[in-house]
């Protein structure tokens, strides 16, 4: 009987566990009475034919559970150095913030695949769980760097006594947003009385030190959603090139 791809219905050779043409990876069905793999890894049907797939796959190449041990340690072996870079301890560490975050997404994709194929000979992964392993290695890397960056201000205010310097650029930082905030309320119609009474709220309130704490907190906030967003994108990339070996091979 001939064998064929689930998916692309390409004809496979006996021994093929992955397809040549679309890298999809493929069941095997063997005996009941057969001794079942130590780890578990498949699920016995109503016919008494036990279906064996790889570890972390689904039926048919779905997304299946991921070996989350491995995973967490790709992860946390590459959000550590992205964490560091995405701060701004370094002059263009937050210039490239998310440049660092996919690409150590990927890497860290493709490192679990690689360990995976090494223990199981199976390393493929659907794009869907090398998303949620690089939205894990996002989420590990963004808050070392809130950390990081957290640390670097509390030590650049109280330990250097750099204070001063800090104020002062971010009263520069409030002038720009009362300029633009006093050009979009012209441009509402509002009269310069009412205008510049909102105006002035604005400016105490932001100079203040809670305005001040709820401004940086806002903006690490979003840069961490920014950081975790691109992690993702950058594990579901890892997935496609861990993949692309198995589509090329014949």
């Amino acid at each position: 009987m001939e064998i064929t791809c689930q998916r692309c219905h390409e004809t496979l050779r006996e021994a093929d566990r992955y397809c040549p043409v679309c890298g999809l990876p493929q069941l095997t069905y063997v005996a009941a009475e057969i001794q079942q793999p130590e780890n578990g890894a498949g699920q016995t049907d109503e016919a008494g034919v036990r279906q064996v797939f790889a570890p972390g796959l689904g039926p048919a190449g779905g997304n299946g559970d991921i070996a989350w041990r491995p995973a967490l340690q790709a992860a946390m072996m590459l959000a550590v150095p992205a964490g560091v870079l995405s701060s701004g301890l370094l002059p263009l560490g937050q210039s490239l913030a998310l440049v660092w975050m996919v690409g150590a997404a990927a890497w860290a994709v493709v490192v679990y695949g690689k360990r995976a194929r090494q223990e199981s000979g199976r390393g493929w992964l659907t794009i869907r769980a090398g998303a949620r392993i690089g939205l894990v290695t996002g989420v590990f890397a963004s808050w070392l760097t809130l950390g990081v960056n957290g640390i670097d201000l509390w030590v650049t205010r109280f330990v250097l006594h750099q204070g001063g310097h800090m104020d002062a650029n971010w009263l520069t930082e409030v002038g720009k947003r009362v300029e633009v905030a006093q050009q979009l309320l012209m441009q509402m119609g509002m009269g310069k009385a009412d205008a510049a009474e909102v105006i002035q709220t604005y400016r105490a309130s932001m100079i203040s030190p809670e305005g001040c704490a709820v401004s940086t907190l806002t903006s690490s906030i979003e840069a961490a959603a920014f950081l975790i967003l691109f992690a993702a994108v950058g594990g579901a990339l890892g997935a496609r090139l861990l993949a692309q070996p198995h589509r090329t091979g014949t």
